[in-house]
Order: C-alpha cells, then structure tokens, then sequence
C-alpha cells in the first residue's frame, strides 16, 4: 500500500469514532423520574418516539411522586411526573412549576386470591386500612388475618387512595413498598394480603381485582365517575421547558399517543372525561 493511501485510510479511520461520538453529544438528553403508575406509558411513548427521533436520549425512572416533583423542582431533572397535583406537596412550589396532565389512571384495590373475596363497601374497604376490620371473615371471607401492604409514603397512588376511600386519615402502619410491582408481587404470593394498584398492572390472573360497592373496577366506569378511584397523570418542568423537552411532551399529548397507545397500556386519554377533578378532590362536570 503506497503511504498516502496509508495516511488516508488511517484518518478515516479515526474520524469515524469522533463522528460517532458527536452524534451522540448532539441528542439531548430529557430525564424523567416519579410516578411508577405513569412510568409504563412514559417508558412505551419514550421508546417510540426513539424510533422516529434517532437522536433522542430519553430516560424513565421512578421512584413515586413526592422524588419526581421535588427533584424536578431542584432541576436535577427535565420531567418530574405525578398522580398528585403539585400543590397538595409539601415543600413543592407549584408556581414555579408548568403541569401537563397526560393521561387518567385507574386505581384498584387488589388482594390474594386466598382471602375469598371479589366486592367491599367503601366502609370496609376504609376499616380494613384503618385497622378497625382485622380478619377477612368479619367481611364474609375465610378466616384469615388481614396483611395490609400500603405504599411508600410520597407516593401519589398513596395519596389518591388515602384521599379518596380514608377521607384523608392515614392508613395503619404496615409494610411498605415503594412501586406498584413490587406491591403485586407479594400480594400475589401472601395469603391473607390487600392493596392497591394502578389498572396497568392489575393484568395478573393471580391477584383478586376488588369491586367496589359493586362498581367494577374498569376504565370504562371511570369518565363518569362511577368508579372513583383514579387521578391524572402529570408530567411537570421547571418553568418552560427546553426545545427537546417541549417536543417529547407534546408527542405524549399528540393524537397518535392519545388515541393509541394511552388506551392499549391501560391509561385512559384526558379527552375521554366526563368530569374534572380539581386539586382537592372535588369533582363537576364538564359541559358540552
């Protein structure tokens, strides 16, 4: 080989790693941590949009709510995401944050199969977290003590449930888990256990869906009202968001991801309500 081929092949041939690097610097990287009940959809839109957006660099955490919007509001990330609105927090400065609400989530109650029971009054279901009910029998079940599994506390699940069926009070100290998997996985294995979950992961055969006051727990009960037990799913920024940012977001609320891949994962499109609920819980009607 004559030296200035040599010479030529050789700095294409360090060239092609310092393109490639620069390739990579050029993405910009948008970090999104916080609610475990949003992460399967933000994961499944993330990797989506990665297909048509090569130079993308997007990566899901969670954590729960209380790590996204407090680490958002730090700015140690781009995107904190929530079940809970930002100005119910403690410590959370909602003014200096921008809400984009994504997506509506179902929360059940779930329990083992064991346990012998498919439906709770919103009285039982309270007394059993609040400990007043301790074995399954005194709710027509077997007999079997009552294994309360709750979440993490600054979990937005939490706080939604604690709301909404607890009327505020906290539920009894027991064990505590800090993601709606881990949570589904010892239910599903511990006899005499209850929880709750958000409906993307209440798709085990193996865990018992609770009704409640015999409203079954199904996205479509939800828009109406008719089972209450859900929240919105936000994704919040530190102010306006940067361009990359702004572009993803905006992805997650387009029609495709609205319409496609909110309802296959188990969300429910924030166009689809009948109503709104407002930050304390209260709920009217959207007019026509």
């Amino acid at each position: 080989m004559r030296k200035s081929n040599f010479v030529q092949l050789l700095a294409c041939c360090l060239l092609v790693p310092l393109f490639l690097v620069g390739c990579s610097k050029n993405g910009q990287k948008i970090t999104i941590v916080g609610s475990s009940a949003l992460q399967p959809l933000i994961e499944q839109a993330g990797n989506d949009y990665h297909l048509a957006h090569l130079n993308s660099n997007i990566v899901v955490q969670g954590g729960g709510s209380g790590t996204g919007l407090s680490q958002v509001q730090a700015g140690a990330v781009e995107v904190g995401t929530s079940d809970v609105f930002a100005e119910t927090q403690k410590g959370i400065d909602a003014q200096k944050l921008k809400d984009y609400p994504v997506a509506i989530v179902g929360i059940v109650p779930i329990a083992n199969k064991a346990v012998g029971i498919k439906n709770l009054s919103k009285k039982q279901l309270a007394d059993i977290f609040t400990g007043k009910i301790k074995n399954w029998h005194e709710v027509g079940g077997k007999n079997l003590p009552i294994i309360v599994i709750n979440r993490s506390r600054g979990s937005g699940t939490r706080s939604t449930f604690e709301d909404l069926i607890l009327n505020g009070k906290d539920a009894i100290n027991s064990q505590e888990q800090d993601s709606n998997g881990s949570v589904k996985k010892i239910v599903n294995s511990t006899p005499g256990t209850i929880s709750y979950i958000s409906f993307p992961y209440a798709n085990d055969q193996n865990i018992q869906k609770i009704s409640i006051n015999h409203v079954v727990p199904d996205n479509k009960n939800i828009p109406s009202n008719k089972w209450p037990l859900w929240s919105y799913e936000h994704m919040y920024t530190k102010g306006k968001p940067n361009k990359a940012t702004a572009a993803f977001i905006d992805y997650v609320l387009s029609p495709k991801v609205q319409k496609e891949v909110v309802p296959k994962i188990g969300y429910l499109s924030i166009n689809e309500m009948k109503v709104v609920r407002d930050s304390q819980n209260k709920v009217s009607k959207i007019r026509n």
